[in-house]
């Protein structure tokens, strides 16, 4: 880190669970590097599943749910604990915390002379803005079991709305998830996009005759909807990926789809690097394949929807189409194959640089000095309007 004030922090960092290596888990690996003898917080820890990872070897304090049958396998059955366990982890001894978060990291307890900032993935989407869409496709809008879950979210949503108040500063990964910050929390979020690992790709080779998507084939993902889209079409599409909606998936495609599961990172790269173009339909938070298909210097072909509509220049870099329809879609494509817009490599490839991760790098510790300086100063009503103005 630059700066004096930085030098003399005392850093922790906090985290929902670390049961794997994400893009939530990539972003407090980059945080977290900058300060290589910094704790980290967690409810849930499965080492296994960092092996090969920036965290491998951190000093990791967990929660007691870490003690109970089978937390490291299935910690969502956990959750109805999970608000009492973050509030149990003891951050006494460090000036700065961090929370990384997107369920209950926010909710851990500080002092009035600590600064905690939380940088947020997103609010808890299937307790606010997704709430009716999770209880329909969990098939809990009516019933015994649907009464519970809706008595359940309540208690999050509440639980969730006056732990935010135990924040200082909010970063927000997209200007996306920052209008939810104000939306659901009513506090004002600095922007600082995860970082990309852009130089892993390239952009100078030859594009095949087929159209890629990669991601977990989850409902949510709506790989469903690309699914359809080309089993009309009958254009060829690459699936990376592995779910719960594999198998449903795979019955509903055409011949002309292929599904391959999961791959090595070398795999995606040379998919990314030769695909037509790369073909997204989610409402994502921020979305780091569309980066990465773009580092690569694929065109990328998104619903206009959340974080893509930040990353995905429309017309220059890639093609918004305008309803998460299939219909929506294809006609997006049909444009593309047009001509109708000039997608060049290297421009592509330059939109991506915007977000690597030596300009991560530097916003976050323009962010983190602007934080702390102002907060020894003049408290922590001013540290935000601060962060805000860093850059």
């Amino acid at each position: 880190m630059n700066g004096q004030v930085a030098s003399r922090m005392n850093i922790a960092f906090a985290h929902e669970w670390l049961v794997g290596y994400a893009g939530s888990e990539r972003v407090l690996a980059a945080m977290a590097s900058e300060f290589p003898q910094a704790p980290i917080f967690t409810l849930v820890h499965d080492p296994a599943k960092l092996a090969d990872t920036p965290l491998a070897g951190r000093d990791i304090t967990t929660s007691f749910i870490q003690r109970l049958p089978g937390a490291t396998r299935k910690h969502q059955r956990y959750l109805p604990l999970m608000p009492l366990a973050i509030e149990q982890l003891d951050l006494r001894g460090h000036e700065v915390v961090v929370s990384s978060s997107h369920a209950v990291a926010k909710g851990v307890l500080t002092r009035a002379d600590q600064l905690h900032i939380s940088y947020m993935h997103t609010p808890i989407r299937y307790a606010w803005d997704l709430y009716h869409d999770y209880l329909e496709h969990s098939g809990l809008t009516r019933g015994v079991r649907g009464a519970l879950a809706r008595l359940f979210l309540h208690y999050i949503r509440t639980w969730d709305a006056a732990s935010a108040n135990r924040v200082d500063v909010y970063w927000a990964n997209s200007h996306y998830v920052a209008r939810r910050i104000w939306k659901t929390y009513r506090r004002e979020a600095a922007v600082l996009y995860p970082p990309v690992a852009v130089d892993r790709f390239r952009a100078d080779g030859q594009r095949d005759d087929f159209y890629l998507t990669a991601s977990r084939l989850v409902p949510y993902k709506r790989v469903d909807l690309i699914v359809e889209a080309f089993t009309q079409s009958g254009r060829p599409l690459v699936v990376i990926g592995d779910g719960s909606e594999r198998g449903r998936l795979i019955q509903s495609a055409g011949a002309n789809v292929t599904f391959i599961g999961e791959q090595p990172h070398a795999s995606l790269v040379d998919h990314m690097q030769r695909c037509r173009a790369f073909v997204y339909a989610a409402d994502e938070d921020f979305g780091i394949t569309p980066v990465e298909a773009q580092a690569a210097g694929a065109p990328v072909i998104a619903w206009g929807h959340g974080g893509v509509c930040e990353t995905v220049v429309h017309g220059e870099t890639g093609v918004l189409y305008p309803h998460q329809t299939s219909a929506s879609l294809n006609e997006a494509v049909s444009a593309f194959e047009e001509g109708r817009f000039v997608l060049e490599a290297e421009v592509i490839r330059q939109q991506a640089q915007r977000f690597d991760a030596e300009t991560f790098r530097r916003r976050y510790r323009a962010l983190l000095d602007a934080s702390l300086a102002t907060f020894r100063q003049a408290g922590p009503a001013e540290a935000t309007r601060a962060t805000a103005a860093a850059e």
